[in-house]
């Protein structure tokens, strides 16, 4: 062999050795992490304790089962060196002693324009039978917090199509609402016409703790191919595990995040704030948190403001995420504490009545109950004078609606109940919107605008009249 192509190969063997050594060294530098697996040791309910690994808050782990599908579980608490885990999925198959292994890893959840249109469940995973979701970004479920004195401010009103709302409870770009509602009145009919009418870029819906009869109708009846089109659907039912449902609000909050921070305007609507607060409930006392207000752990009560503080306006690139949580309500709202505590954190609220429901106004809005606290600053001084001025004639009637109703009223004893009697069955009419049919932001303004000119005129004409008819009198 010619000495120049030994020459060659003995330069080309030191190469290969120095780039293994240093290989190695690189290693020796940053070793492996080592897993140390755990085993299950106790099951209370749908409590899981492991003992002998460690892993942190909210970590996923996977505990082996006897069909040889690992079942997913997270750490929701430890005490000592036991470690609480809540499983995310079933737990048919579990036994004594399995093998519990620490992923180091944490729940995501997948973000992309590929979403819209599109069904998922609480992990991620596709439930509309469209295949995958072909997204190739995800990001935590815990999200980044936002400086408060970066948060762009509340200046523009979104328009959510609702006669009602836009008029009399306008909503600024950025807010959060509450909508406080029983069971039967119009809830899930006032969302559809929010997700089909709104000038929002795009829809996010989080169905938390539902029906699973009422998610499929949701989709189909209510939301239809209009409003899918530009929406994302979170469905996480009443049958999955809390530990999921809670996964589902925070997925559905992550995903309007994505969409904000690429300068969007997102309408995130969450049905229900109350069972997200629920099945916190559930993860707390299982793990032995003690209860502290009608049977709430303090935990709940940490965990609302975590979430509901994520949505609002961004601090870059002019995006928002307004938010409409429903607060589900029976009875006074007062006794209620997840009620209580909602309306403390939101920027406003809309209570459905089901007195209204029942006497067919829909949507069944109380404005006299309703308050939306970024109006004074969104809409001209015109406007809320107009706003403030029904109000006050709903508020008038409706405290003397019982004298009126049984004939004890004599017209002409107070010219503002006068007012109200004469005004109340226009305003009535003005409430009321067929749910397929939009009204604009600016239809809506001078819609009410309208009405009350021409409640004007008739006031006017009526006076005139009667000053007529008493000269007349007279003259005779």
């Amino acid at each position: 062999m010619p000495a120049a192509i030994k020459s060659s190969l003995r330069v080309a063997r030191q190469k290969i050795w120095s780039a293994s050594i240093s290989v190695c060294v690189d290693r020796l530098k940053e070793p492996a992490g080592i897993i140390v697996e755990g085993k299950l040791n106790r099951m209370v309910g749908l409590t899981l304790e492991a003992v002998g690994c460690h892993a942190a808050i909210g970590a996923r782990c996977l505990v082996d089962s006897n069909d040889n599908q690992p079942i997913e579980a997270e750490v929701v608490g430890f005490a000592n060196e036991r470690l609480f885990l809540m499983p995310t999925g079933s737990i048919q198959g579990l036994r004594p002693n399995a093998r519990v292994i620490p992923t180091e890893r944490v729940y995501e959840a997948p973000v992309g324009h590929e979403l819209l249109g599109r069904v998922l469940d609480g992990a991620g995973r596709p439930l509309d039978g469209k295949g995958a979701l072909n997204t190739t970004h995800t990001l935590p479920l815990t999200g980044r917090q936002i400086n408060p004195l970066s948060r762009q401010p509340i200046e523009q009103p979104l328009d959510v199509g609702v006669r009602s709302i836009n008029s009399l409870l306008t909503i600024g770009r950025g807010q959060r609402m509450g909508l406080f509602a029983g069971s039967g009145v119009g809830k899930s009919v006032l969302l559809g016409m929010m997700t089909k009418f709104t000038s929002a870029d795009v829809i996010v819906v989080g169905l938390i703790g539902e029906r699973g009869r009422e998610v499929k109708e949701f989709i189909n009846k209510i939301l239809g191919e209009v409003g899918m089109s530009r929406s994302v659907v979170v469905a996480v039912p009443a049958d999955y595990t809390p530990v999921m449902r809670m996964h589902g609000a925070a997925m559905a909050t992550t995903i309007a995040e994505y969409f904000r921070d690429q300068g969007q305007h997102v309408l995130l609507l969450m049905d229900s704030l109350t069972r997200y607060a629920q099945a916190q409930r559930e993860i707390a006392l299982a793990i032995g948190e003690p209860p502290a207000t009608k049977g709430y752990p303090p935990s709940v009560f940490a965990r609302l403001p975590q979430l509901v503080e994520r949505a609002g306006n961004g601090d870059k690139d002019g995006g928002s995420i307004t938010a409409i949580y429903t607060i589900l309500t029976e009875g006074h709202v007062e006794q209620d504490p997840i009620a209580d505590a909602a309306r403390a954190i939101l920027d406003g609220h809309i209570v459905l009545s089901r007195d209204l429901a029942e006497a067919g106004q829909y949507p069944a809005i109380d404005i006299e109950s309703s308050i939306s606290r970024t109006m004074n600053e969104i809409v001209s001084d015109e406007q809320l004078q107009l706003a403030q001025r029904c109000r006050l004639i709903n508020s008038i009637y409706r405290q003397n609606e019982d004298l009126i109703s049984v004939g004890a009223y004599t017209v002409g004893t107070d010219a503002r109940i006068d007012e109200a009697i004469n005004f109340y069955p226009t305003l009535q009419r003005f409430l009321k919107q067929d749910m397929n049919t939009a009204m604009d932001w600016k239809t809506s303004v001078n819609g009410l605008q309208a009405m009350f000119n021409e409640h004007d005129v008739r006031q006017q004409t009526a006076a005139a009249q009667m000053n007529t008819d008493m000269i007349s009198h007279g003259q005779t």
